[in-house]
């Protein structure tokens, strides 16, 4: 039940979807990242499947609208962390500076342009996808399960910048460690073994996902270190965005050459 609990518990942290009204305790949400790939690849099924529904309008508006509809359902929870990381960063040149703006709930330019960058980054990138059913599908399970690893294990080795609100959900999420984070890369390697299994992906781009993903979760961990002095949940946000960028990336790879 315990298990239940937090797999629910994850899901009403990170969407917006209907998944009931349990008294959640504290340690249901400190448990939850350890399924936020879970998550992420349950929408990734629902999103891949609603591009193919759209692909008639063409790849690039499938792609778009598709995208639009993960917004209503996640309610832009990462973007939003997107855009307020990049506006503390981009504006600010101190410590305190930074904290200042990530309490801004006003969207400025920095934040305003990566937003912007990351949907259609993310929309061109899934473009050269849709033609077909099966690449599609793919790449939005493994990149949504994938982009939502890094910043389990970030909670887990990093320390928090700023507190959290007493009673605040986020503040039993910080609770989680390197169980979590374990049990985080159990399900991601579920979801990797699941699509080896039925031959739709290969090994290399695999491999070649693992790498860049790892890479932009050690490089992003290491500049919020030197601004910030650790993280925030808007860093988070902004990691797992950038993360589904690079996985995007690396899916389009090769597939738009003649």
């Amino acid at each position: 039940m315990t298990v239940l609990r937090s797999i629910r518990a994850a899901f009403m942290f990170l969407t917006r979807l209907p998944v009931g009204s349990l008294a959640y305790r504290p340690k249901d949400f400190a448990w939850a990242p350890a399924h936020f790939p879970l998550v992420g690849a349950s929408l990734g099924l629902l999103f891949g499947g609603l591009c193919i529904a759209l692909r008639p309008l063409g790849p690039f508006a499938a792609a778009t609208l598709t995208l639009a509809a993960s917004l209503l359902v996640t309610g832009a929870f990462h973007e939003d962390g997107l855009a307020d990381t990049s506006d503390a960063l981009g504006g600010a040149y101190d410590r305190a500076k930074i904290l200042i703006i990530l309490k801004d709930s006003r969207v400025g330019t920095f934040g305003a342009a990566a937003v912007v960058v990351s949907l259609v980054g993310r929309a061109a990138l899934i473009a050269p996808l849709v033609a077909s059913n099966a690449r599609v599908v793919v790449a939005f399970v493994v990149v949504g399960a994938a982009a939502r690893l890094g910043p389990v294990w970030m909670m887990a080795k990093m320390p928090y910048a700023v507190g959290t609100a007493d009673g605040a959900k986020s503040g039993d999420v910080r609770a989680s460690g390197v169980p979590q984070a374990v049990c985080a890369t159990a399900w991601l390697m579920v979801v990797a073994a699941t699509v080896l299994a039925a031959n739709a992906v290969t090994v290399p781009r695999l491999g070649a996902l693992a790498l860049v993903l790892t890479l932009v979760t050690i490089a992003t961990g290491f500049r919020f270190a030197r601004r910030l002095g650790g993280i925030t949940g808007d860093f988070l946000g902004a990691t797992e965005q950038l993360c589904e960028l690079a996985g995007f990336a690396v899916f389009a790879w090769g597939m738009g050459a003649p």
